[in-house]
């Protein structure tokens, strides 16, 4: 016969493991919030953008055959960004320590569906070579994207920067520590489960009726001395009377 558990014995559980599970839950949060924002280095994030659109006269009108052909190209040209023809003359430039691999994985490079317009994204934890990162990349790439594929249709839109003090994007504080809340309340009530799955003492009656498999026909209950109207001058006394007899 299998066994189930009702909702007013889960509220039981919950309720007697209660300082168990607020105890898990604060410790994982706290914990979190200090390695967020003392042992974890924040990275920056910064970003510029480029335009592919082919440099027309002013009296010309727009080709939508060539701007589809620039957005055709926008794929290539992302590729194009992140190779090593690139990066190395980016890495030469800014006397960067670092190989080129690494420099990769700083940089991301994405763009609207149907759009002329390439964002060139670069994490670092110094904000400064972040910049110096994004914005010498899309001056290398504006340069030398003529002679890679003959064409002159890349120009700078924007240029990389912050405003005011930058912030970082990773690590979040409040998201990490949100997580470690839910994960430790997650934790907690499921230790507290655990606990009383394990618990095998005998507690009422009915733990008896089913080790047993007896009915139980009486119980004799434990009555306290307020309960039962003695007092603790009286009870000394049965108790030197006891002693004298």
């Amino acid at each position: 016969m299998e066994e189930t558990i009702s909702l007013k014995e889960i509220f039981e559980v919950l309720k007697k493991r209660l300082a168990l599970i607020l105890l898990i839950t604060l410790l994982a949060t706290a914990t979190s919030g200090v390695v967020s924002y003392f042992f974890l280095t924040p990275i920056y994030e910064t970003q510029t953008q480029i335009l592919v659109n082919q440099k027309a006269d002013k009296e010309s009108t727009i080709d939508v055959n060539q701007v589809n052909r620039d957005v055709a190209l926008i794929n290539t040209y992302s590729v194009i960004i992140k190779s090593p023809t690139i990066l190395d003359e980016v890495k030469d430039s800014l006397s960067l320590d670092m190989t080129t691999s690494a420099l990769n994985n700083k940089i991301s490079v994405s763009n609207a569906q149907n759009s002329q317009v390439v964002l060139i994204s670069v994490t670092d934890p110094d904000p400064t070579l972040a910049v110096k990162i994004a914005n010498t990349t899309a001056t290398v790439f504006e340069k030398e994207i003529t002679s890679i594929m003959n064409v002159d249709n890349v120009s700078i839109l924007s240029k990389a920067g912050f405003e005011g003090t930058p912030a970082p994007v990773n690590p979040n504080p409040v998201l990490n520590m949100a997580i470690a809340l839910v994960v430790g309340l997650m934790v907690g009530v499921g230790l507290a489960f655990l606990l009383e799955y394990l618990d095998n003492t005998i507690k009422d009656e009915e733990d008896i009726e089913k080790i047993l498999g007896l009915p139980v026909l009486g119980t004799i209950a434990v009555i306290e001395d307020k309960e039962a109207g003695i007092s603790k001058k009286s009870k000394k006394s049965v108790r030197g009377e006891a002693v004298e007899s």
